[in-house]
């Protein structure tokens, strides 16, 4: 498209960061990729209203291809970003497209999908969910051949059904196993989905196991999963974790947002304070 100098930053022809027009602009013509991919992510993260961004997103959704042989996915990087966008903009029409999304060869695409679902709280979503996880550790949660890949993206999926909030047994006896999984980010979405789920203390316990994990990039996993779920009884071992105050005042906003109980709200803004 004329009129743009970098379309990955974002920003104009007259250097000034791109409007909405400019957005929907870039989404609707198909010949550059590389700014529909810039546009959709726009769309979503500044939570557009227009009546075309929804329409144009789904389009986009649609422009996604069948696996290429030989692995290469790249082609789907558009339909990606338009699932993600579709999750945020609240709007439950396109719970159909994304359920059709989550059926692709593409495992990134199934992944957007089901975060996208999860943020919908789509209930529609919980059946096809849990048939893909439905074989397990040695199916869905086994890794890909000549990948480290899962051969179901097992995390999006698990969290999608904590968020949607069905509390069915059946639902429940899905998840469970994945809290055994030999994956400490596996296990730790698990135990966020069944914490939500059952509000039962010995899943919190597993994710404040994690908060010390010896890798970072867990402890970080399990912060947000403890923010995400607002479990209270968390606030000192976050505290205490050996990860960026950034994410830990994230994790604690998510305690104050989300939970009830013990601490009180004073105390845990009272920690809040003390990270700043």
């Amino acid at each position: 498209m004329a009129g743009t100098t970098d379309p990955d930053s974002g920003i104009s022809a007259a250097g000034e960061p791109i409007k909405e027009d400019e957005a929907l602009q870039r989404l609707r013509q198909t010949d550059d990729q590389s700014l529909q991919y810039y546009a959709a992510w726009w769309l979503g993260r500044m939570r557009s209203r227009h009546p075309d961004t929804v329409p144009l997103l789904r389009a986009a959704l649609r422009q996604r291809q069948p696996r290429d042989p030989g692995g290469g996915v790249e082609h789907n990087a558009v339909a990606r970003n338009a699932a993600r966008a579709l999750g945020k903009l609240g709007n439950s029409s396109v719970v159909p497209d994304l359920l059709s999304a989550l059926e692709d060869d593409d495992d990134g695409l199934r992944e957007a999908a089901a975060r996208a679902l999860g943020e919908l709280r789509a209930p529609d979503a919980v059946e096809p969910i849990c048939a893909r996880l439905a074989s397990g550790l040695a199916g869905a949660g086994a890794p890909m051949t000549n990948s480290p890949k899962l051969q179901e993206p097992c995390e999006a999926l698990i969290e999608a059904l904590g968020a949607i909030g069905v509390a069915d047994p059946a639902v429940v006896g899905v998840i469970e196993p994945f809290s055994g999984h030999d994956r400490p980010l596996v296990r730790s979405a698990a135990a966020r989905a069944l914490l939500q789920l059952t509000a039962e203390g010995r899943w919190g316990e597993v994710l404040l196991e994690l908060l010390e994990h010896p890798q970072l990039q867990v402890r970080r996993a399990a912060l947000m999963d403890l923010g995400a779920v607002g479990w209270r009884p968390a606030l000192e071992p976050i505290r205490a974790t050996l990860a960026e105050n950034s994410l830990k005042l994230i994790a604690l906003r998510g305690l104050v947002e989300q939970g009830s109980g013990e601490p009180g709200l004073e105390a845990l803004l009272g920690a809040m304070d003390d990270l700043l």
